[in-house]
């Protein structure tokens, strides 16, 4: 859940080609499933729940603008994690974007369903999403956007494979450039408050 008590800096991160890419295994009773229609509802219902959006429906607004068009992308690429029940309660897609007409991988949206987190699942998605991504788009640098107010997910990224980067024009261009500024310098000063480290 984000922490919206921290200041708010947006943070890049980036796994390197050809970077490890380590195995953490689901608990009992969990399991991997791919996007099929009608999946969107949960997408939102997890995104809302740790409160990346306001509500349910400003997140399946996002969705259906952002990611429906790409339907059969969506079928091989948005990842969740079932209960035993079938409850989808973990997220995230191997995505794209383009930057000045490079397509550069994106892994987007990662979120654990707040009653299911600390039983390591967003460590396991992140990870089996980098594995798919690689199949997909080959061994390439792959990157993702945080921010200060995930400062506990920073760690989890980092545990598979993600470092902060500084580099700034990476949504230079792409429809998803509002909002997607790389504070690096900021983000890093913080994340190294709340730890104790300054």
């Amino acid at each position: 859940m984000l922490d919206k008590s921290v200041p708010y800096a947006g943070l890049f991160m980036r796994r390197k080609q050809g970077a490890p890419i380590p195995s953490f295994t689901l608990p009992e009773g969990f399991n991997y499933a791919f996007y099929k229609d009608g999946d969107e509802t949960s997408w939102a219902k997890i995104e809302a729940s740790v409160l990346e959006f306001d509500s349910e429906f400003a997140a399946l607004m996002f969705f259906s603008e952002n990611f429906i068009p790409y339907r059969d992308d969506l079928y091989k690429r948005c990842l969740f994690v079932e209960n035993r029940n079938g409850e989808k309660v973990a997220t995230t897609t191997a995505w794209w974007s383009y930057i000045e007409g490079e397509r550069r991988p994106w892994l987007h949206w990662v979120a654990v369903d707040t009653r299911f987190q600390g039983l390591g699942l967003g460590k396991a998605v992140i990870a089996h999403a980098t594995r798919l991504m690689t199949e997909l788009e080959g061994d390439v640098d792959i990157y993702l956007k945080t921010q200060t107010w995930s400062y506990k997910a920073v760690g989890i990224y980092m545990s598979c494979g993600y470092e902060p980067t500084n580099e700034r024009k990476l949504y230079k261009g792409s429809k998803e450039s509002s909002g997607r500024k790389n504070s690096y310098k900021k983000a890093i000063r913080i994340l190294r408050r709340l730890q104790g480290k300054e």
